[in-house]
């Protein structure tokens, strides 16, 4: 591949994790698994550059999607049961990340993409990672478009797949497998339009055929792939499944004469996610949300989920949407119930449910580890209502990196000696430091 023109090499760890690895049972292969993996590709990388040192070779660790998925059942019968966790995720992309950049990586790459929560978990991993060694690689997003639906396996719009995963702030924002190059157009072309990052593409050589073979030939492909550097989508490129180092070759020959995609200035809005994108900004009208899922504000509601009865509960919630809520809020703070485990059931539920999880959630809880609990279920982009400055300034601003580091937005209360805070100029005085310790 790299004497085909390759400038990256991925590491062959797709499936180097101990979730993967289990059903092997060879959980206890992965540290050295990652660790041999990076360090061979390493060695061919590195005689590549030393044969053209104007031509640095790379070499990306490849943190792959796992054979579980946080965000749906495995069981069609029970919609909120998971057969992984995010902490679950999280412990094992850690441990796969060590090993990797123990054996040299240069870049980090999560990809293949089919649930954003799992992918999130990855990230979350990573920069937990990168805080203990007290260093930062580049790391590389890829997710995958399962069919002519447009979306992730687990629902999302390419949109909202960008808005759920951005706060990481990546080398590259990218699409990869599962389509053709020619299916795959439409979603790079949206984020072309939408990263203010770098975009990547390595699609497949074509469907599958009957026989799960490739039939697109390199020429075909490099064909396709040109027409995409030449609409000014990509920055990188290369392939996936089906392709050889042939691909390879009428690839890099395809595009070298034209110039990368222009990264472009994106105006700062609240970028938030359910299965569906919602931006809002100077422009917006007012932001309608739901707030008859909440157990202080809905009687109804309060009564349903004191007796267990969640499918009731969700048609309260289907009901918002149908009636216009943007963002449904979701509060479980009830002195007769476990608050933690009804906000976990009935998040986990509303992730089956397409026409409720289309839209952002708020997870509204006056408890941080509810708030926590809940962050680690939703794989778009929240809100958390809310943190304040109760508690000093140490703990917003740890809150504040883990809201973050989660994946979500934040309403902020601001209080100060004399109380919450009754005015703009106020507000301002009281989160001002916090948030410059913040960044």
């Amino acid at each position: 591949y790299l004497d085909a023109g390759a400038d990256i090499i991925e590491t062959n760890t797709f499936n180097s994790t101990t979730i993967s690895m289990h059903d092997y049972g060879m959980k206890s292969l992965v540290p050295e698994l990652n660790r041999e993996a990076a360090r061979l590709a390493r060695e061919v990388a590195d005689e590549f550059t030393a044969r053209d040192p104007t031509r640095p070779r790379f070499m990306a660790g490849i943190l792959g999607p796992t054979n579980r998925t946080a965000s749906l059942s495995p069981d069609v019968n029970n919609p909120g049961f998971r057969n992984i966790t995010f902490d679950g995720l999280v412990a094992a992309y850690a441990e796969a990340t060590q090993a990797l950049v123990e054996g040299g990586v240069d870049i980090l790459m999560v990809e293949t993409i089919f649930d954003t929560l799992n992918a999130k978990a990855a990230v979350f991993a990573v920069q937990q990672f990168f805080d203990q060694i007290g260093q930062r690689l580049p790391v590389m997003i890829s997710g995958t478009i399962t069919d002519a639906s447009g979306r992730t396996l687990s629902g999302q719009t390419t949109e909202a797949f960008w808005n759920s995963l951005c706060h990481i702030q990546p080398l590259s924002f990218g699409l990869n497998c599962a389509l053709g190059a020619t299916q795959l157009r439409p979603y790079v072309a949206e984020l072309a339009r939408i990263a203010d990052t770098h975009v990547s593409a390595h699609p497949n050589a074509g469907l599958p055929n009957a026989f799960g073979e490739y039939d697109e030939t390199p020429t075909q492909m490099a064909a396709i792939i040109r027409e995409f550097a030449e609409s000014g989508f990509l920055n990188i490129v290369g392939g996936c499944c089906g392709t050889t180092p042939v691909h390879i070759r009428a690839i890099a020959e395809a595009v070298r004469d034209l110039p990368p995609r222009e990264v472009p200035h994106i105006e700062p809005r609240c970028r938030l996610a359910g299965l569906e994108p919602l931006d809002i900004g100077p422009d917006s009208l007012f932001v309608n949300v739901g707030e008859r899922t909440n157990v202080t504000g809905s009687a109804v509601f309060k009564r349903l989920i004191k007796a267990g009865d969640y499918n009731a509960a969700l048609d309260i919630a289907r009901q918002q949407v149908d009636n216009g809520a943007q963002i449904i809020d979701i509060n479980m703070d009830e002195g007769m119930l476990d608050s933690k485990e009804a906000m976990v059931t009935f998040l986990n539920l509303i992730a089956a449910e397409p026409d409720i999880s289309r839209v952002p959630v708020m997870i509204d809880s006056s408890k941080w580890e509810i708030l926590e609990a809940g962050l680690k279920r939703i794989q778009g982009k929240p809100v958390v209502n809310s943190i304040s400055m109760k508690e000093g300034e140490a703990e917003f601003v740890r809150q504040a990196r883990l809201i973050r580091r989660y994946g979500a937005a934040a309403i902020v209360m601001a209080f100060d000696e004399q109380g919450q805070a009754d005015t703009e100029e106020r507000k301002f005085s009281i989160c001002r430091p916090a948030y410059h310790n913040l960044n």
